[in-house]
């Protein structure tokens, strides 16, 4: 990425720059991914680009960007108070019938834990 490119991502307001970024560049040996993600957990308001940037790299190869979908799925958590992109999420890494073994994945996944209790809050 040259220097141009990364000020113009640093000023991007919502993350869909950057996400537009990741998604043309993510096969460049260059590609500093890293550095996208945490942009994009810095700029998205709402979580829509973290939840989308995470479900693009998990459909692409979740063990390889194993590291990154983590950080922005926990991003996501943070940011999607309106609960609008969990449940997209959630089925996109854990299948449609994620609500069908909830128990188990609750009991081995952090993540699927907090998004699931955000999702499906007990006592309201």
């Amino acid at each position: 990425m040259d220097k141009q490119t990364k000020i113009k991502l640093e000023k991007d307001d919502s993350g869909l720059l950057t996400y537009e970024y990741i998604a043309n560049h993510i096969d460049d040996a260059s590609c500093p991914l890293d550095f996208l993600v945490e942009n994009i957990i810095r700029v998205d308001k709402s979580g829509q680009f973290a939840v989308s940037t995470a479900r693009y790299l998990n459909a692409l190869d979740s063990e390889k960007y194993h590291d990154q979908i983590d950080a922005l799925v926990k991003a996501a958590i943070t940011k999607d108070r309106e609960r609008a992109y969990l449940p997209m999420l959630a089925a996109a890494l854990w299948g449609n019938d994620y609500a069908d073994h909830a128990a188990e994945l609750c009991a081995s996944d952090d993540n699927f834990r907090r998004i699931y209790k955000r999702l499906y809050p007990v006592g309201i």
